[in-house]
């Protein structure tokens, strides 16, 4: 069965924000925030045994202002809560944010006054990733969870 029977006349329609938010989950560029050991994960998550590029992924900015998501990986001090805030609103909108780890996600065992007791006090945290360390696979899942939210999302203002 060739494209054109498939297609009829040859004509594909669909509804614009659909096609727009098809793109930009296709292409959510991560901010690493490596601040403790998940950052290894995060690191074998790019790597090619698990392949993020297929997700559109794969190319790590370093730079806010070329990010979409925010993988913010370990435990995080309220000295640098401040500064993962100021790259955070550098973003530009829409932007996204995953928890990455036990300590990122509710402080993990890192229990004392100097360490945040998740990243959700001062982000939106759109995902959370379990474990300690978690694994790549689990970032993978968040990623897509955080593409399901994307593609579910109006893009285009239509007038009622």
């Amino acid at each position: 069965m060739g494209i054109e029977s498939a297609l009829g006349e040859g004509y594909l329609t669909t509804r614009l924000d659909k096609l727009i938010n098809w793109g930009r989950a296709n292409a959510a560029w991560p901010m690493p925030m490596g601040l403790a050991c998940c950052a290894i994960e995060m690191m074998a998550f790019a790597g090619p045994k698990y392949d993020v590029s297929r997700f559109g992924s794969e190319v790590f900015r370093f730079s806010p202002r070329q990010s979409d998501v925010m993988i913010v990986a370990g435990w995080t001090t309220y000295k640098m809560s401040h500064a993962i805030r100021r790259i955070w609103d550098q973003m530009p909108d829409p932007k996204w944010c995953i928890a990455m780890g036990a300590c990122a996600s509710t402080g993990g065992m890192h229990r004392c006054y100097g360490v945040v007791q998740g990243v959700d006090n001062f982000l939106p945290v759109d995902a959370y990733v379990s474990g300690c360390p978690p694994r790549p696979d689990a970032v993978i899942h968040a990623l897509m969870k955080i593409q399901d939210k994307i593609k579910t999302e109006h893009s285009v203002l239509l007038d009622t």
